[in-house]
């Protein structure tokens, strides 16, 4: 009988835990999107602010990025010239 109970208590829950995913995970990813979006739509807002600045017409503007770190040296290593021999 504790057997039956058992299993009859694992296929309730396992039923319930269905039925709560199907009605809970939409929401959470719907959440989840609009917490994005609203992420992606402030960090294009700081970049139109950087863009929108007026330049007049011909005018060339860089923008030159830092470099964090070193530049790598030439020199690579040694040069070595082999010959052959007959």
């Amino acid at each position: 009988m504790v057997v039956l109970k058992t299993i009859l208590f694992l296929i309730l829950v396992y039923y319930a835990a269905k039925l709560l995913l199907k009605w809970l995970a939409p929401r959470l990813f719907n959440y989840a999107m609009k917490k994005t979006q609203e992420r992606f739509g402030q960090d294009f807002g700081q970049y139109q602010h950087y863009t929108n600045e007026p330049t007049e017409e011909g005018k060339t503007t860089v923008f030159k990025g830092t470099s964090k770190g070193s530049k790598p040296s030439k020199k690579v290593g040694e040069y070595i010239d082999f010959e052959e021999i007959d």
